[in-house]
């Protein structure tokens, strides 16, 4: 099992080459987030990075909220990091900012080369 609070074994960021013009976290979008990220959290801790998402709604939130017990179940670790306040003030309204948002900081230097993957 994996325990590194701040030794994530991967940082994903949300806004990749696919996913460029991106800016929202909805049903569509996040039926493709469950696709790629259901495996990996099962095998590893994983911080995702949202610095991109403007917009969530039911259907992001609900597929975040199964990341992350997917992860608790495998053992490990899910967690959002650079989430935008409005992203993060949704979260908090529905009682999941504390549970989710990571506020611990990201050293990127340290994992920008081995750990930062793109979610596609």
């Amino acid at each position: 099992m994996n325990t590194g609070i701040l030794e994530p074994s991967a940082i994903l960021k949300f806004q990749t080459a696919e996913f460029a013009e991106m800016r929202e976290l909805m049903r569509e979008e996040s039926e493709s987030l469950l696709e790629r990220l259901g495996s990996l959290v099962l095998d590893r801790n994983v911080m995702l990075d949202l610095s991109g998402v403007e917009k969530i709604d039911a259907a992001g939130i609900s597929a975040l909220l199964a990341l992350y017990n997917r992860a608790r179940e495998a053992g490990n670790r899910f967690s959002l990091v650079n989430v935008p306040e409005r992203v993060a003030e949704i979260l908090g309204v529905v009682g999941l900012e504390r549970l989710l948002v990571s506020h611990n900081p990201v050293q990127r230097p340290q994992y920008e080369s081995e750990l930062c993957r793109s979610a596609a």
